[in-house]
């Protein structure tokens, strides 16, 4: 529960009762223009609550998150990296994401049999070769 009383999280609890307070009133507002003639104010008294509702859904997901994650005693941060985990072959940190690398996949080579394609290949090469230009100043 410590963790849910850090100035941020103290920001995101005052934050979201100013949020659901305002709505509400806002929603009390509207029924009661609507209750003095103003049809349109009614779509908005059920508007306003239902974004209440919403403020206070994702406070809560977002309490139920932060108690979930897994919580690293104050000194692991000064002692090193975490212990390592090995899984087959690989070495695997846990709270760390190991970077994706990509392949970069070799150019098909141009068909022969079909000029058009050739054609619509040069163009494209032409273009990603000159990134600031409009297509009619292709010079093919």
């Amino acid at each position: 529960m410590k963790r849910l009383w850090t100035p941020g999280w103290i920001a995101r609890h005052v934050a979201m009762v100013v949020l659901v307070v305002g709505f509400l009133g806002l929603g009390w507002w509207q029924i009661s223009r609507a209750a003095s003639g103003n049809t349109l104010s009614w779509a908005y008294a059920v508007e306003w609550p239902i974004f209440a509702g919403f403020v206070v859904f994702v406070w809560w997901r977002e309490m139920r998150h932060t108690l979930r994650a897994p919580s690293a005693p104050a000194g692991d941060a000064a002692d090193g990296p975490a212990e390592a985990v090995t899984v087959g072959d690989v070495v695997a940190t846990p709270g760390v994401r190991r970077p994706v690398r990509v392949a970069r996949v070799p150019a098909a080579p141009e068909v022969a049999d079909d000029a058009d394609l050739a054609e619509y290949n040069r163009y494209l090469t032409w273009l990603n070769a000159n990134p600031g230009a409009r297509p009619g100043d292709y010079p093919g």
